[in-house]
């Protein structure tokens, strides 16, 4: 196992919708080992396989900073089922965005369809910080980016922090 590189603001990879993966074999698997070894190492909750250079549709999320039991998780061709409850909003960082902190609003609830490292398919239902989690990323996946949730005015005002992430600087 290795970590990888996480790509920051402004790399191409980050705008791209991922695709399926298609054969869970060895390669893919080990892959999955590295995002999530990556994501526990840069201390994230959640971290997306474009966010290190592939646009697969993956992504990690560290459940042990939710339960201290819990182990980190991998999705596999997450999809969203169904959001709901209240929207909330609240503060949301971004390993892409070092440094970089805003209030975003979304569901306080989720579930998504994936399937694990056998292949089989389930059902995953969350609430509160995870399920805001899972939102996050699973935007990324789609090429979204959090500040995509940013009204036009705000994005000006972190204009001058876009540009010095961008730089490769941490805000």
């Amino acid at each position: 196992m290795a970590p990888l590189p996480i790509k920051v603001y402004g790399e191409e990879v980050l705008r791209q919708k991922s695709m399926d993966i298609e054969n869970l074999d060895g390669k893919a698997a080990q892959f999955l080992e590295d995002l999530k070894l990556t994501m526990l190492q840069a201390r994230g909750l959640g971290l997306a396989a474009n966010q290190v250079g592939r646009a697969l549709r993956a992504f990690a999320i560290d459940l042990s900073q939710f339960d201290v039991l819990a182990e980190p998780k991998v999705f596999i061709n997450p999809e969203i089922v169904d959001v709901g409850g209240n929207v909330v909003t609240a503060e949301e960082g971004c390993l892409s965005f070092p440094g970089l902190f805003q209030n975003i609003e979304r569901s306080d609830r989720a579930t998504i369809k994936s399937i694990n490292l056998d292949g089989k398919e389930y059902l995953f239902e969350a609430s509160g910080l995870v399920a805001r989690v899972i939102q996050h990323e699973i935007d990324h996946l789609d090429g979204v980016l959090f500040i995509d949730h940013l009204t036009p005015a705000q994005r000006t005002l972190i204009k001058r922090k876009l540009t010095r992430i961008k730089a490769g600087e941490r805000v």
